[in-house]
């Protein structure tokens, strides 16, 4: 009997985590969800790049010696 239960179980659990079925929310769920997580991150996207990241970032847009044709990509 305690198969039964356990197959049973197995059967629906592999129902619901089928990936051929997509779920969808609705559009006010992600307009919440998009609300949220602005309110959480917003502060962060503000803050911008430290300087130190942005000179890296110009080094490394730099050819070094030796290099053909600049970064690779």
């Amino acid at each position: 009997m305690k198969d039964r239960k356990a197959s049973a179980r197995d059967e629906k659990l592999k129902q619901e985590t089928n990936p051929d079925k997509t779920a969808k929310l609705g559009r006010d769920i992600q307009a919440r969800i998009g609300e949220q997580l602005r309110a959480m991150y917003g502060d962060v996207v503000d803050q911008g790049v430290p300087d130190r990241f942005v000179d890296l970032l110009n080094q490394m847009d730099k050819p070094r010696k030796g290099d053909k044709g600049g970064n690779s990509e």
